[in-house]
């Protein structure tokens, strides 16, 4: 598939807010259990507009890769079967709810925890929906599987925590050790399920072939070239264009980038307690999680590309 930035940004921006959101509302749950220090309540109504800032400017990505914007509340009118649809609803309700929250802890009010919990319940909801935009496609085999889902929340949730350890720096040093931490576990959950679908993705076997694609059983067909000599959408929206060698170092720059590297820069920052490295892993890991997405929708192959793959 040919990757569209737009939608590189609206899933990696949307998960850094779902995941910081995740980890503010941990940090109030830690503190109503006398596990982690409490917060003023700036803490948190600061960090959820910061949250609902990562969700605006994820949507806001998502309009640059409409043909018409004008018509884009069309794409919540069938709900009851896309998970697009369904996207676009529980996005700006999850971002209502994070509002919400913050407009309580801004009044000092006691239904912070209930609205925190229904703001978590449509935070996984909206994991769900993004990820299952992909995952039921059965024709793309390496989108279709359960690790999509899986991969969207850890890798949201982990770079949401990462930047958690960076905010607490500045608005709760004390909370920043247990993000990191936790940031470090995420991430390394992260990598271990996107591994997994790296080895899943190699070993697949294609339903399709270019005796199907064409419609000949012959079993020796050699294609010399399309048939016409300009480009069309099909070879333009479904390939990416880039030579294998560039995917195999996209690959090896996420590894880096999103999961060693983010690691690395927490852990030191935690043993050293050192606020650069800390603050440093977010913009490292957010660069890795592009060129993650980026992969991610690069290595989907298309079955029309068996036509197509050829340009003379």
């Amino acid at each position: 598939m040919n990757p569209a930035f737009s939608v590189i940004f609206l899933t990696t921006l949307i998960g850094v807010g779902q995941g910081f959101f995740i980890a503010l509302y941990a940090a109030e749950m830690g503190a109503m259990l006398d596990t982690l220090p409490h917060q003023e309540p700036r803490f948190y109504v600061l960090g959820s507009l910061i949250a609902v800032g990562f969700l605006a400017a994820g949507l806001l990505a998502s309009f640059f890769h409409l043909g018409r914007p004008e018509r884009a509340w069309r794409a919540a009118a069938m709900w009851r079967t896309s998970w697009l649809s369904r996207e676009v609803i529980v996005l700006p309700m999850f971002m209502g709810l994070v509002l919400l929250y913050a407009g309580l802890h801004y009044g000092e009010r006691p239904e912070t925890l209930v609205a925190g919990a229904i703001a978590l319940a449509a935070c996984i909801a909206l994991f769900v929906c993004t990820a299952m935009i992909y995952a039921c496609i059965k024709f793309l085999q390496e989108w279709a599987t359960p690790l999509t889902t899986f991969n969207f929340m850890l890798l949201g949730a982990a770079s949401g925590y990462t930047f958690a350890a960076a905010y607490a720096l500045v608005e709760s040093p004390a909370l920043a050790p247990t993000y990191a931490k936790w940031a470090i576990a995420l991430t390394l959950a992260g990598l271990c399920m996107r591994v997994a679908t790296l080895i899943r993705n190699a070993r697949i076997r294609p339903r399709s072939s270019l005796q199907t694609a064409i419609g000949v059983k012959h079993p020796k067909i050699e294609q010399k070239a399309q048939g016409f000599m300009g480009g069309s959408f099909n070879t333009r929206e479904f390939f990416h264009g880039k030579a294998a060698a560039v995917v195999r170092s996209v690959k090896w720059g996420f590894l880096l980038l999103g999961f060693a590297a983010p690691v690395a820069l927490l852990g030191a920052g935690v043993y050293w307690n050192s606020p650069v490295l800390t603050a440093s892993a977010f913009p490292v890991q957010y660069a890795g999680l592009i060129a993650e997405r980026w992969f991610f929708f690069a290595q989907a192959r298309h079955p029309q590309n068996l036509y197509y793959q050829v340009i003379s």
